[in-house]
Order: structure tokens, then sequence, then C-alpha cells
């Protein structure tokens, strides 16, 4: 199987252990997908694992989604840049501040990670954002919080496939769109509200698609993942 030159596919190793998550990734292969590494996991796993991941040539999005006052964010993003993510998020919702200081904590690193911040996560709905006193629909929402993370610095944003179009429209091409609630025709919504298939969100614009279950419940990961690759190749180029 060819590998694409920059793998769309970031898949989502949402596992309790160390152990289980690494049993799948010896069932993939580097370079046609890189790899996520949420809360669960890095709280079980650490930094060890991140490394391990690594040394078998994934490259490794850290998606912890820091949310503090700056000087604490900034520093446990300088700490992700030393150990070599491929990419890190903050949360959008920490303020201008906060982002900048990321921004300035891994501008000096030997090597700097793609930063990106979240908006509002995919499992929300309206009457969600309204519970927790934010008005509007979750896409205003999610364009106000962008526009800041662009004005803050940050290389992009996760959003909804919903999203996609309007934000590459106002933010432009250079910036990052990566996107969860991405499942391929057929598979369960599971607990994702805003949902596309793979070709449809990269040929709304998105840049990356972070994809789980889909990939990682399939009786063969591999096959499933190399399924998805052929059909979003159109949308990417060979």
């Amino acid at each position: 199987m060819q590998n694409p030159v920059d793998p769309r596919v970031i898949v989502a190793l949402d596992f309790p252990q160390a152990a289980t998550a690494l049993a799948l990734v010896e069932q993939l292969e580097a370079g046609q997908c890189r790899l996520k590494v949420g809360k669960e996991l890095f709280t079980r796993g650490g930094p060890a694992l991140v490394e391990d991941l690594q040394a078998r040539g994934f490259e490794v999005f850290l998606d912890l989604k820091f949310h503090d006052i700056p000087n604490t964010v900034a520093k446990a993003c300088r700490a992700a840049a030393d150990l070599g993510v491929w990419m890190v998020n903050v949360h959008a919702l920490g303020g201008r501040k906060m982002m900048e200081a990321a921004r300035e904590a891994i501008a000096t690193a030997p090597h700097q990670p793609r930063l990106i911040a979240v908006t509002i996560l995919t499992s929300m709905g309206e009457a969600d954002l309204a519970e927790v006193g934010l008005s509007g629909t979750a896409e205003e929402n999610v364009a106000r919080l962008a526009s800041l993370a662009k004005r803050a610095g940050m290389d992009g944003v996760v959003c909804s496939p919903r999203e996609v179009v309007p934000l590459r429209e106002s933010l432009g091409e250079d910036f990052l769109l990566v996107t969860p609630g991405v499942r391929p025709t057929g598979s369960s919504l599971d607990d994702q509200n805003r949902v596309a298939t793979p070709e449809a969100a990269l040929a709304s614009g998105a840049s990356h698609l972070v994809i789980g279950r889909p990939i990682t419940q399939a009786a063969s990961p591999l096959a499933a993942l190399a399924d998805i690759n052929r059909a979003i190749l159109p949308f990417v180029g060979a």
C-alpha cells in the first residue's frame, strides 16, 4: 500500500490502557495515518507512551486541550514541544492571552509542533451551549472562537464538519481545520452530533480528519484505514 505524502487521517487512540492502544497501533502502518493521544490514555501511559509511538514512526497529536492561566498553559505547551509531538491543542475559551502565551512558549523550541485551538466540542448541541451560557448556534460560537484563535497566532482549530466551509472562506487556505465527527458511510454516529463522511469533510476544506471507532473497532483496522485513504484520495491528490 502506497504511503500518503501527508496523511490526512488521525486515528484516535481512545483506549483506557497503553497496552491496548499499542496492540491496535501494531495493526496500523506509520505513514498511512497520524495518531491522537487524549486525556485518558495520556494519563495512563504518560510521555513514555508518546515516545514509544513516535519511535514506531508515527506522528502524534497530543489532544489534551490545555485550558488554564496563561503561564501554566505556556509551560505545558513547551513541554509538549520538547516531547516532540506533531500537534498540540489548547482551548480557545481560555482567551487571547492564554493562546498568545502558548504560541510564545513554543516559538523558541528546537521542535515546534503545530498549535491549534479547540472551539466547540462536537458533542455539544445548541441546548448544551445555552445551558453553559453561550448564546447563538454552535456555528456562530465556533466562528467567533476560531477568528480569535487566528488573531492569537494559532495554526488552526478543531471544528466539526458543519463549520468547515465558512471557516475556510473566512480564515484562508493556510489555516488548519482539524475535523472530528467524521464517520464513513454506514458507520454509527456514536456520541457525535455534527458529522460528515471523510470525503465530504475534505471536499469542504478540512485539513485533517480525526477518526476513532470506525477504524479502531473494525475487524481489520488497517483495511478500514486503507478504505478511507482510498476514498479521500481524489480530494488530497496522489
